[in-house]
């Protein structure tokens, strides 16, 4: 019987391929749907691969180089043999894109009878109690507010999804959403007087029923760590799963993984009790000062620590400092809050929220303490067993974040692979280190499965040139960021600006906007600068498109997820190798566990992560068959340290000089035949 399993398995497999080598092909379907469309054979050889995951319920890592057109290469098997697939990308404008316009593109090519739902985080979809609440209570701060709930009350009216990203006239980051939508917290489930009309609940009834449901990665791992997202209900019966842009996965995991409890919530919590306190049980207690002390606590909390921006580790505090009493004393104010809300929890649902809200933060206050007077500290996953962890704190200019971070997610991640067989797609363009996946295969726990790295189809020798300047300080020198700009200046010129400038921190791309700024009006270039918080990176793309010349000045949002096509982007400049700050709490964590094992925490990991953070931002020149660019980097250490040939090799391979003249000839010599691949 297991041979003629195997037999038919085999039969099945040739079928897939034949049919893709069809689909694929030049008279295939494809072709008329996709303007511009050829043929290529990594797409063609990695559909082959997906489709043998699927067949075989088979995990598979695939590294596609930039224009394999690795999105097709995996939405046609999975649309044809993929049963019921979650498709997860790596953010919400990624997941747009794919519902909107990939997968309809694909499907009506295909003529694939399947049906599609979109699913986000409960935070992009109005809440009618919420907005309904708003506008009684009319606690508006600005005109701007006003307008945007008339224009989101107008369209609860219109809409069938409720989608924020729908509304294009209320920006996506506006302080009115916070009150219109619910979270976790806030939401009455069943109880609420709108939960027939509920846009969430529509959303997550249409993706039970859809064969391919598209979310992002923050929520799949929110659900997974929550349960609260909708994909709990999904995953028992979802047959593929595909991870797009899975380079995202660890950190994104990381994340939900961990626990976190802020200040933030503390004061957020302590406003609706103040409110919800006067409303339903005026008489019940003195509610101004029930909150009051436990605000006091909360701030002195922050207090702590004078500095603007902190992260340390439990062990990195001193003992004598004032962060474990004001510790202590937030726990007692707070649980004296929590008592007065247990006797007047009965008068009001929204009361009883509260009061469910204070049970979930105490916990969390409580687990935290103890973890920091305990070490190692360690936190039980799903099946009760131990997870190490580490305990930090991060300290922004009006709040504190209390942290527990797992050191590896690679058990936990095993665990939600257990069971049902299902295949298992993790793709992108940057997953492994000169082919090697040893990196990302044992930050997700994915050793021994199979993994393919399908070149990209440009010609990169013709297409590009790899500059590093020559006689730049240290990286960590003062002086480092005006030798980079010293550098950069000639190139930005002989490129008529077009460029990206890619920063590794906020402070160097505030530095470099005033240093350019001024030298462009002294030298009189007439390139717009555009400056990463000056707008929203949307607006920032556009304009730079439809400038057509201008410098755009970026750090980590624009070094992945950006796709600038043609001449408008023709230069980019990455100030230094994207290495992890190395007073991270996390890292310095993970170090200390891989040093204990005999491993070398910087080859192993800081020096991988970086090369594919590098991969990703030097991905962002070369976008189709006939860009043409400079890639500049300017860290000397990519000559002067050994490793700067591993990270060099694990690059597109670009020609490479250290001459200006030669960046400046490239700029100046016409563009040869591009290549019709």
């Amino acid at each position: 019987m297991p041979a003629s399993s195997e037999v038919s398995t085999a039969v099945a497999l040739d079928a897939h391929d034949a049919d893709i080598d069809r689909l694929f092909g030049s008279g295939g379907p494809l072709g008329p749907a996709v303007g511009g469309y050829r043929p290529r054979q990594s797409q063609t050889e990695m559909a082959k691969a997906v489709a043998r995951a699927i067949a075989g319920q088979t995990t598979l890592m695939a590294e596609a180089g930039t224009g394999t057109g690795k999105t097709f290469a995996y939405l046609v098997p999975a649309l044809l043999w993929g049963g019921k697939v979650i498709v997860s990308t790596g953010t919400k404008n990624l997941q747009d894109q794919l519902f909107l316009r990939d997968i309809p593109t694909v499907r009506q090519a295909l003529g694939a009878p399947v049906s599609v739902a979109l699913l986000k985080g409960r935070a992009n979809y109005v809440c009618h109690f919420h907005l309904e609440r708003t506008l009684q209570n009319g606690r508006l701060t600005s005109r701007d507010d006003v307008g945007h709930l008339r224009e989101i009350s107008r369209f609860t009216k219109t809409t069938m999804s409720g989608d924020k990203a729908e509304l294009s006239k209320v920006p996506e980051n506006a302080l009115i959403w916070n009150l219109v939508t619910s979270t976790r917290d806030t939401c009455l489930g069943a109880e609420c007087q709108y939960y027939q009309d509920c846009f969430v609940m529509k959303a997550r009834k249409e993706a039970q029923q859809a064969d391919v449901v598209v979310v992002n990665h923050h929520l799949f791992f929110a659900d997974v760590a929550l349960k609260d997202t909708g994909v709990a209900e999904l995953l028992p019966s979802a047959n593929t799963i595909i991870f797009d842009e899975a380079h995202q996965l660890p950190d994104t995991a990381t994340l939900f993984f961990g626990q976190t409890v802020s200040t933030s919530q503390v004061l957020e919590l302590c406003r609706d009790v103040l409110a919800e306190g006067l409303s339903h049980a005026r008489d019940g207690a003195e509610w101004a000062k029930v909150v009051t002390p436990v605000e006091r606590a909360a701030r002195d909390l922050r207090l702590a620590f004078p500095q603007d921006i902190v992260r340390l580790s439990v062990n990195q505090i001193a003992p004598s400092s004032p962060f474990f009493p004001a510790l202590e004393k937030l726990k007692d104010e707070f649980h004296a809050m929590l008592g007065v809300l247990e006797k007047q929890a009965e008068r009001a649902e929204t009361l009883e929220q509260c009061r469910t809200r204070a049970l979930e933060l105490e916990a969390q206050l409580e687990r935290w303490s103890a973890g920091a007077v305990g070490t190692p500290a360690a936190k039980q996953d799903a099946k009760g067993d131990a997870v190490e962890s580490v305990l930090w704190v991060e300290a922004f200019s009006s709040s504190l974040q209390l942290h527990q971070t797992p050191l590896s997610i690679a058990p936990i991640f095993n665990k939600q692979r257990e069971g049902v067989p299902r295949s298992w797609i993790f793709t992108s363009a940057t997953l492994a280190v000169k082919n090697d996946f040893n990196h990302f295969a044992a930050q997700m726990g994915l050793w021994d499965e199979p993994a393919h790295s399908w070149p990209s189809p440009f010609n990169y020798e013709q297409q590009g040139l790899l500059y590093v300047p020559t006689n730049l300080p240290q990286p960590n020198s003062s002086e480092y960021t005006d030798a980079v700009l010293d550098a950069a200046l000639p190139v930005i010129e002989a490129a008529g600006g077009r460029a990206f400038l890619l920063c590794t921190t906020i402070r160097a791309v505030k530095h470099a906007a005033e240093r350019l700024r001024a030298e462009f009006e002294q030298r009189k270039l007439p390139f717009p600068l555009l400056v990463q918080g000056e707008a929203g990176r949307t607006e920032l793309l556009d304009r730079f498109r439809a400038a057509g010349n201008a410098v755009l000045i970026g750090s980590q949002s624009f070094w992945e997820g950006v796709d600038v096509r043609g001449d408008a982007l023709s230069l980019v400049i990455i100030d230094k190798l994207p290495f992890a700050p190395p007073d991270d709490p996390v890292l310095a964590a993970r170090i200390a566990v891989m040093e204990k094992k005999g491993l070398n925490g910087f080859m192993h990991h800081q020096l991988p992560e970086a090369i594919i953070n590098l991969k990703q931002g030097a991905g962002r020149l070369i976008r189709d068959g006939s860009d043409r660019g400079v890639l500049m980097i300017c860290d000397p250490r990519l000559i002067s340290k050994p490793y700067g040939k591993r990270i060099w090799q694990s690059l597109p391979p670009f020609k490479r000089t250290r001459e200006l003249p030669t960046v400046q000839a490239f700029f100046a010599a016409p563009a040869p035949e591009a290549d019709p691949s």
